[in-house]
């Protein structure tokens, strides 16, 4: 059964930072696109960072470019890290990490997607 597990994720001040691990169980990423996502109370999913696993090409929201930085960890790809530095408040929600065949932030692109990991930025 494939699973993706979420960790690293906690209340930090603002202007702090965080990494997030994204671990795979079952499979391995490759050749698969992995992506992050993050969901705030009352808002819809939205897309942060996305690796496409063929060519190592990464996108990220405009919100998030210069402050996050999404890697992978190991040879076989079987976890990807979001690195993610001058927090906001505005960055406050459930983090995702989500596998499938897009290198696309669209949600309907991943099928297989992790329980999800708070990160709260709060003074």
């Amino acid at each position: 059964q494939k699973q993706l597990v979420e960790s690293g994720g906690g209340v930090v001040q603002p202007g702090g930072s965080l990494r997030l691990s994204c671990s795979t169980s079952g499979f391995t990423l490759e050749p698969y696109a992995i992506a992050w996502f993050r969901q705030a109370p009352g808002k819809e999913r939205e897309g942060v960072s996305c690796i496409n696993q063929i060519s190592g090409a990464t996108i990220y929201a405009d919100s998030v470019k210069g402050r996050f930085t999404m890697r992978r960890r190991n040879v076989k790809n079987s976890e990807v890290t979001l690195e993610m530095n001058m927090l906001q408040p505005e960055d406050t929600a459930v983090y995702y990490c989500a596998t499938g065949g897009g290198f696309t932030f669209e949600t309907w692109a991943f099928d297989v997607w992790g329980q999800g990991t708070q990160v709260t930025v709060s003074s």
